[in-house]
C-alpha cells in the first residue's frame, strides 16, 4: 500500500467519523437519540472553568481600560506585543498637562503668585505622571499578564480537551445506537466491539478533562495573590498622589477670592492717588482646614491708615532684591504702596524691606 492509497483511507475514515457524530448530535437536538450524561463532578468543573474564563476576561480588558483610557494607545500596545516589539515611550496626560503649566508659569514670571503656583502645580502633575506609569508598569506585569496566560494557555487547553471530550461522547452515544439497531449476530458482535473501545476512549478522555479542571482552583489561588500584588500597587499610587498634593497645599497655601477677582484687572493698573500708604484689619475664613482671606480684608486693609501686622503662613524665598524672603509663622509688618500690584504688599522685618505676596499672609486684627 503507497502513501497516498494510505491518505485516501484516512480521509474517508474521518468522513465516515464526522458524519456519524453530526448524525447523532443532530437525533439528539431533535430529541430522537439518547445522550450519555457526564458525571455530576465534571460538569460542576466545566461550569467552573466557563465562569472562570468569561470573568477573568472581563476583569482584565476594565483593567486595561482603567490602565489606559485611551483606545488608541491600547489598540497600538496590542500591535506592538503581537510583534514582539517594544512600544514607544509617550508622553501620559498628567506629565503633558504638568509641562504645560510649568511653561506658562515661567512665561507669566516665577515671580509673580500665580506663576510661581503654575510651576509648582506643574511640578507635581509631572509627579503623579510618573507615578501612574509606575502603577501601569506594575499592575501589567503582576496582574494582568497573568490573566492573559490563563486565557491564551490554560484555558486554550481545557478548551481544546473540553471538545475532544464531546467528540467522544458522540462516538459513544452512535456505537451504541449501531448496537440497538444490529440485528445479525456478526454486525451485533462487531457493534459491541466497537462499544467498549469508544466506552475505552470516552473514560480515559473524561479523566483526562477531569484532571485539567481541577486545576482551576489553583488558578484562583494564583490569581487571589496577582490581586493582592495589583491592590498594593494601586495602594502605593494612591498613598503617592495624596502626599504629593498634601506637599503642593501646603507650598500653595491659599489664594483669597479678591485674588480670583483681581485676574480680570491689567496687574500694572495704578492705585488711585487718594489712596495712602496704609494698613488695615484683616477677616480670616477657615474652610476645611485652609485658611482663606475674604474679599473684604483687602479692601479694609486699602482704607484704613498705619500699618498691621501679618502672620506668615508658608515659607516664601525672594524672587530678585525687590522682594522679602519669607519663614512660616513668623510675623512682619506690612503696608500698601501706591501702584503696586494688587497681590502684593509691602513687608518689613527689622532692618529688611521687600515686596510679598497676600497668598502667603494672614492679616492680623
Amino acid at each position: 500500500m503507497n502513501i497516498m492509497d494510505f491518505n485516501v483511507k484516512k480521509l474517508a475514515a474521518d468522513a465516515g467519523t464526522f458524519l456519524s457524530r453530526a448524525v447523532q448530535f443532530t437525533e439528539e437536538k431533535l430529541g430522537q437519540a439518547e445522550k450519555t450524561e457526564l458525571d455530576a463532578h465534571l460538569e460542576n468543573l466545566l461550569s467552573k472553568a466557563e465562569c472562570t474564563k468569561i470573568w477573568t476576561e472581563k476583569i482584565m480588558k476594565q483593567t486595561e481600560v482603567l490602565l489606559q483610557p485611551n483606545p488608541n494607545a491600547r489598540i497600538e500596545e496590542f500591535v506592538y506585543e503581537k510583534l514582539d516589539r517594544k512600544a514607544p515611550s509617550r508622553v501620559n496626560n498628567p506629565e503633558l498637562l504638568g509641562q504645560y503649566m510649568i511653561d506658562a508659569g515661567t512665561e507669566f514670571g516665577p515671580g509673580t503668585a500665580y506663576g510661581n503656583a503654575l510651576i509648582k502645580c506643574g511640578e507635581t502633575q509631572k509627579r503623579i505622571g510618573t507615578a501612574d506609569r509606575e502603577l501601569i508598569q506594575t499592575s501589567a506585569l503582576n496582574f494582568l499578564t497573568p490573566l492573559r496566560n490563563f486565557i491564551e494557555g490554560d484555558y486554550k487547553t481545557i478548551a481544546k480537551e473540553r471538545k475532544l471530550l464531546q467528540n467522544k461522547r458522540l462516538d459513544l452515544d452512535a456505537a451504541k445506537t449501531r448496537l440497538k439497531k444490529a440485528k445479525a449476530a456478526e454486525t451485533r458482535s462487531s457493534s459491541e466491539q466497537e462499544l467498549r473501545i469508544t466506552q475505552s476512549e470516552f473514560d480515559r478522555q473524561a479523566e483526562i478533562t477531569r484532571l485539567l479542571l481541577e486545576g482551576i482552583s489553583s488558578t484562583h489561588a494564583h490569581h487571589l495573590r496577582c490581586l493582592n500584588d495589583f491592590v498594593e500597587a494601586q495602594m502605593t499610587y494612591y498613598a503617592q498622589c495624596y502626599q504629593y498634593m498634601l506637599d503642593l497645599q501646603k507650598q500653595l497655601g491659599s489664594f483669597p477670592s479678591n485674588y480670583l477677582s483681581n485676574n480680570n484687572q491689567t496687574s500694572g493698573t495704578p492705585l488711585p492717588s487718594t489712596l495712602s500708604n496704609v494698613v488695615g484689619s484683616s477677616a480670616m475664613a477657615s474652610t476645611s482646614g485652609l485658611v482663606i482671606t475674604s474679599a473684604s480684608s483687602v479692601s479694609d486693609l486699602k482704607e484704613s491708615s498705619g500699618s498691621r501686622k501679618a502672620r506668615v503662613l508658608y515659607d516664601y524665598d525672594a524672587a530678585n532684591s525687590t522682594e522679602l524672603s519669607l519663614l512660616a509663622d513668623e510675623v512682619i509688618t506690612v503696608f500698601s504702596v501706591i501702584g503696586m500690584d494688587s497681590d502684593w504688599l509691602m513687608g518689613e522685618r527689622g532692618n529688611q524691606k521687600g515686596r510679598v505676596p497676600i497668598t502667603y499672609l494672614e492679616l492680623l486684627n
